[in-house]
């Protein structure tokens, strides 16, 4: 294969940190073992990154996102040298496909690549390419069912070497909404019945995006984003009170503003962003055959900003929480459980990526 990692879908083993690098930060997650099949929250960390350092997830300024790595490195006190990174949804194009049983991996990889071709639109010299076989074919017993994930070489290439000139190795490349996706079934399975033949809404609200994933049965049904995130609210602050961006960012994280700004700002950006989940949900609807969500889960940097979740229970009708990806952990003797409270939802990825230690 091309990719020179334990595949896209690798295999996680030893002592292995999951980092998140979004548009805004770079975000770590170690998880290790604690006690009965339960899990230990050893460390967690994150870094901001300067405006401009990543743009819809492409690595505008390597240097930067090198200094967010290492510095996040250090401040969570991991010893982990493997990590696994993410790649954003829009840039690796995935595809079922049916191939017969029996094969060796070598034949695999042969007959894997000569289906990517019709499914790529770039030259297979270009891309970093990859399969992971799911099990037998529900349409015939004589087949397999493979997922084929592939991405232009130099997306994956970045992400390596900011990794490598940190300092650390690149053990394993997810795919951010896969990693998000792991870490909700990790919570789900917690839930009585585990939301057997429930429809599942996920809305991770980053700082540019929304990235919706609509679950059932812990198989996505129906993905989306949406350009809309928490950078709006800053730059409405910018305008309102004459800060610098990142004095605005400060003050919406301790919520140091004026008596004026919960009506005159943050009322309406919360309307706006119901407007964009309901309209998220309708957009499901008429491009589904499906007619109900029955839950939606928050995630991500402004899933626990304030208000947000009861408007949107509000205006949708339908069950809604914020989701925390450590829910049921162990916590290590380092980490602070307020502080973690404040924080969780914008690990799912981190979390997600992290659990690949586990195979």
């Amino acid at each position: 294969m091309n990719l020179d990692l334990s595949t896209l879908f690798g295999r996680g083993n030893a002592p292995l940190v999951g980092v998140d690098i979004s548009t805004s930060s770079v975000r770590l997650v170690e998880l290790a073992q604690g006690g009965k099949e339960g899990l230990r929250l050893e460390r967690y960390a994150t870094e901001p990154l300067p405006r401009g350092a990543v743009i819809d997830g492409n690595i505008e300024n390597l240097d930067q996102v090198v200094d967010a790595l290492r510095r996040v490195w250090k401040k969570s006190g991991t010893r982990a040298k493997l990590v696994a990174l993410g790649m954003p949804p829009a840039s690796v194009i995935t595809k079922k496909i049916t191939l017969p049983a029996g094969m060796s991996e070598d034949q695999l990889e042969v007959q894997v690549e000569s289906e990517a071709s019709q499914y790529i639109p770039f030259a297979l010299d270009e891309v970093s390419l990859d399969f992971d076989v799911i099990g037998p074919s529900p349409a015939s017993e004589d087949d397999v069912e493979v997922l084929l994930a592939a991405s232009r070489r130099e997306k994956v290439e970045d992400r390596v070497a900011i990794a490598e000139a940190s300092g650390l190795k690149a053990a394993v490349m997810d795919i951010e909404s896969y990693a998000a996706r792991a870490a909700l079934d990790r919570v789900l399975a917690q839930v009585p019945g585990g939301n057997a033949g429930q429809i599942v809404a996920l809305f991770q609200i980053g700082a540019q995006v929304t990235h919706i994933s609509v679950l059932l049965d812990g198989v996505a049904i129906y993905e989306r984003e949406q350009p809309f995130g928490g950078n709006t609210l800053t730059q409405d602050i910018v305008r309102a009170y004459g800060l610098s961006y990142d004095e605005a960012e400060a003050k919406k994280k301790s919520g140091d503003l004026p008596d004026s700004y919960a009506n005159d700002i943050l009322a309406p950006f919360l309307e706006s962003a119901a407007l964009e989940v309901t309209r998220a949900i309708q957009f499901f609807y008429t491009s589904t055959p499906y007619t109900k969500v029955d839950q939606i889960y928050l995630a991500g940097g402004c899933a626990l900003i304030p208000g947000l979740l009861d408007i949107v229970a509000s205006r949708t009708k339908i069950n809604s929480a914020v989701i925390s990806p450590f829910k049921g952990m162990v916590l290590g003797p380092g980490v602070r459980e307020q502080a973690l409270r404040s924080e969780a939802p914008a690990y799912l990825v981190a979390c997600g990526l992290a659990l690949r230690r586990f195979g």
